[in-house]
């Protein structure tokens, strides 16, 4: 069979309007994936900015570090002081115990000196 410009082809119409449907298929899932694709490259793009900016830092937030940071250094300084005012605490409970002891023996000095007779 040879094949040249005066070659006559006969086809239904059914199947002219089947290929006709199956390009204009392809023709749109081509360019709804083509789509979807240069979306997601957009985000993907817009979100790689968004974390790049974010992870400046502005002198606001230098600013807010460095106050950060004096701040954990005082509640540690606080946090010594409690705990040295807590060793107070049992020293000094010690020594009032020590001092009600001491005039308790005072007491019993004195009664016996006034037992004696001899308080001037």
């Amino acid at each position: 069979m040879k094949v040249n410009e005066n070659t006559k082809v006969s086809t239904d119409l059914r199947t002219i309007a089947g290929i006709i449907a199956a390009v204009a298929i392809a023709v749109f899932a081509y360019t709804e994936l083509t789509a979807r694709l240069v979306s997601l490259e957009t985000s993907r793009e817009l979100f790689q900015a968004d974390l790049l900016k974010k992870s400046e830092q502005l002198p606001v937030d230098q600013e807010q570090l460095m106050l950060l940071e004096d701040l954990y250094k005082s509640v540690e300084k606080i946090e010594t002081r409690i705990e040295d005012m807590m060793h107070n605490k049992v020293n000094i409970e010690y020594v009032q115990k020590q001092m009600d002891k001491a005039l308790e023996d005072i007491e019993v000095l004195k009664d016996k000196v006034r037992a004696n007779g001899s308080h001037k």
